[in-house]
């Protein structure tokens, strides 16, 4: 079955290859950090096409060493812990303060 000529306009017009914008000096230069710390290699031809580059840092960004505090709550989860713990005259729980998984939990069951 031949693709008509409305279906044949209709595929190139979604490619829309003309609207590759280069990636940042700064985007460049974070991907260059995120490449070294995981000793992973860079492909030249990501810098020219700056979603594909931003897609690359997503898919190694997680890849490096866990930072010590990456397991801690962030401090806007704080944050509301300690409004939800006022408004019921509650105390957070110190283990709460060292994982972010037992925060979310407490904040789902005293809210």
């Amino acid at each position: 079955m031949q693709l008509s000529s409305l279906d044949q306009t209709v595929s190139s017009i979604s490619s829309n290859d003309y609207h590759i914008v280069p990636a940042t000096e700064k985007q460049i230069q974070f991907a260059r950090r995120i490449a070294q710390r995981t000793r992973v290699e860079l492909p030249a031809y990501l810098t020219s096409d700056r979603r594909r580059l931003s897609r690359w840092i997503d898919a190694h960004c997680n890849q490096s060493n866990p930072s010590p505090f990456s397991n801690y709550p962030s401090s806007k989860q704080v944050a509301f812990a300690e409004r939800i713990a006022r408004i019921k005259h509650r105390d957070v729980p110190s283990a709460c303060f060292r994982d972010k998984t037992l925060m979310s939990r407490w904040i789902d069951s005293n809210r």
